[in-house]
Protein backbone atom coordinates (compact mmCIF):
# COMPACT_ATOMS: atom_id res chain seq x y z
CA UNK A 1 0.00 0.00 0.00
CA UNK A 2 1.18 3.51 -0.80
CA UNK A 3 0.45 6.53 1.38
CA UNK A 4 0.46 10.29 0.90
CA UNK A 5 1.17 12.79 3.66
CA UNK A 6 0.14 16.39 4.14
CA UNK A 7 1.51 18.82 6.74
CA UNK A 8 -0.57 21.83 7.76
CA UNK A 9 1.14 24.62 9.69
CA UNK A 10 -1.17 26.53 12.02
CA UNK A 11 0.39 29.68 13.43
CA UNK A 12 -1.14 31.52 16.35
CA UNK A 13 -1.14 34.82 14.45
CA UNK A 14 -3.33 33.23 11.75
CA UNK A 15 -5.96 32.28 14.31
CA UNK A 16 -5.87 35.40 16.46
CA UNK A 17 -4.14 34.09 19.58
CA UNK A 18 -4.39 30.75 21.30
CA UNK A 19 -5.59 27.78 19.29
CA UNK A 20 -9.02 26.79 20.54
CA UNK A 21 -10.41 23.28 20.55
CA UNK A 22 -13.14 24.43 18.18
CA UNK A 23 -10.62 25.75 15.63
CA UNK A 24 -8.55 22.56 15.80
CA UNK A 25 -11.69 20.44 15.42
CA UNK A 26 -12.67 22.43 12.32
CA UNK A 27 -9.25 21.86 10.72
CA UNK A 28 -9.35 18.12 11.48
CA UNK A 29 -12.90 17.71 10.13
CA UNK A 30 -12.14 19.69 6.95
CA UNK A 31 -9.30 17.33 6.10
CA UNK A 32 -11.20 14.19 7.18
CA UNK A 33 -13.93 15.02 4.65
CA UNK A 34 -11.22 14.88 1.96
CA UNK A 35 -10.01 11.47 3.13
CA UNK A 36 -7.09 12.58 5.31
CA UNK A 37 -6.51 10.90 8.68
CA UNK A 38 -4.68 12.60 11.54
CA UNK A 39 -1.17 11.19 12.03
CA UNK A 40 0.49 13.61 14.49
CA UNK A 41 0.30 17.08 15.99
CA UNK A 42 3.61 18.72 16.86
CA UNK A 43 4.42 22.08 18.46
CA UNK A 44 6.38 24.25 16.00
CA UNK A 45 9.38 26.20 17.29
CA UNK A 46 10.12 29.40 15.42
CA UNK A 47 13.42 30.93 16.46
CA UNK A 48 13.77 34.69 16.53
CA UNK A 49 10.08 35.46 16.98
CA UNK A 50 9.49 34.53 20.60
CA UNK A 51 13.10 33.75 21.45
CA UNK A 52 14.91 30.45 21.12
CA UNK A 53 12.52 27.55 21.43
CA UNK A 54 9.40 29.73 21.46
CA UNK A 55 6.24 27.90 20.41
CA UNK A 56 4.47 29.80 17.68
CA UNK A 57 2.03 27.21 16.42
CA UNK A 58 1.40 23.62 15.42
CA UNK A 59 2.35 21.25 12.61
CA UNK A 60 -0.54 18.89 11.90
CA UNK A 61 0.38 15.84 9.83
CA UNK A 62 -2.28 13.92 7.92
CA UNK A 63 -2.05 10.58 6.09
CA UNK A 64 -4.19 8.83 3.49
CA UNK A 65 -3.92 5.81 1.25
CA UNK A 66 -3.29 6.45 -2.42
Amino acid sequence: MAYSYKVVEVREKMIGGKLSGDRLEKILNEHARKGWQLKTITAADVKGRLGPGGVDGLLITFERQD
